[in-house]
């Protein structure tokens, strides 16, 4: 699978100027505030983190 750190920094960057907190993105998904922060960070790279991330692209239209 091709690597999705481009589309995490446009995640991150979206809920900066958008002041989302990760913690909101995490009870929207019904996830851990530490399952997303590290989706988000590239701590984690399988499969569900990389869907994750695109996912939450095409829900906000990133």
């Amino acid at each position: 699978m091709p690597s999705t750190f481009p589309g995490r920094e446009l995640v991150k960057k979206f809920l900066q100027e958008n002041d989302i907190k990760s913690t909101d993105l995490a009870k929207m998904y019904g996830m851990t505030k530490q399952e997303v922060s590290d989706y988000l960070s590239g701590r984690k790279t399988n499969p569900a983190s990389n869907q994750f991330v695109l996912k939450v692209i095409r829900d906000f239209n990133i």
